[in-house]
């Protein structure tokens, strides 16, 4: 079994590679449909799975300078709380391992769901937030800080009990917050941001008992050489067309989660 785990990571990391999303969005819901690991399991695993394997990517970024670290901050402010809160909320639950697997799989449909559409309308998102004259929407500088403080703390609840969230979700967020910010600065923020938050997180999953270190090294040695020719791949496949692909399974696999 070892070896379709490294062979789903390294497709999985293909993926990522080439489009700069769907780790959590793909990962966990092989997990759980495929190999039938436990929704929680698969989560926690899953978590510090994306924190690894996003360091390489944050750090690159960093590098280049296409991180707005006050950004990152606001998101920050909003998300290690919220993650903190929701691994103390389930530990103070304790609940069944039904009851659980209920909970995690509803939020991972909806997130699965909801990130498919954002796949879907992130183009329209993005024209949305600029006027007619080529001028954009912008909040109001006193209501902008808040406001991203609150988008963190929805995307670390979302994360830290689906795994998913902090990529497509996290992005058009980004991109409907800040539309003067560059396309490769959203990327760049939204991953520095996922880093830490992923990586608490999952060692709050870890401490409640739902990470298989076994199956995340297993993972692991496929995804890295995935996301390495995935990322080489990545500007010969247009983005156009990978988008919808990538749209339409998530949304195939939102509707299995649903009827799971």
């Amino acid at each position: 079994m070892d070896w379709l785990y490294t062979l789903s990571g390294f497709l999985v990391g293909l993926i990522v590679g080439v489009t700069g999303v769907g780790g959590g969005s793909l990962m966990t819901p092989l997990l759980v449909l495929f190999f039938g690991v436990s929704p929680a399991t698969a989560v926690g695993t899953d978590l510090l799975y994306a924190s690894l394997t996003k360091s390489l990517g944050g750090w690159v970024h960093s590098r280049k300078g296409s991180v707005d670290w006050k950004v990152v901050g606001l998101l920050s402010l909003g998300s290690f709380p919220a993650a903190l809160a929701t691994i103390a909320m389930l530990k103070f639950l304790a609940l069944d391992e039904k009851s659980l697997r209920g909970l995690v799989t509803g939020v991972l449909s909806v997130a699965l769901l909801a990130t498919a559409a954002a796949l879907l309308l992130k183009d329209w998102i993005k024209k949305l937030a600029r006027r007619t004259d080529g001028t954009v929407y912008e909040l109001h500088h006193r209501y902008l800080p808040t406001a991203t403080i609150v988008t963190g703390i929805i995307v670390g609840t979302l994360v830290t009990i689906s795994s998913i969230g902090a990529g497509v979700l996290g992005t058009v967020a980004l991109l409907f917050l800040y539309p003067r910010m560059s396309a490769v600065k959203v990327v760049g923020t939204d991953i520095v941001h996922a880093v830490p938050l992923t990586a608490v997180a999952g060692m709050g999953h870890m401490a409640l008992g739902t990470v298989d270190f076994v199956l995340l090294g297993s993972l692991l040695l496929g995804s890295l050489p995935g996301i390495y020719i995935g990322s080489h791949l990545s500007s010969k496949v247009p983005e156009n067309v990978l988008r919808p692909v990538l749209a339409s399974m998530l949304l195939i696999i939102g509707i299995k989660m649903v009827m799971y």
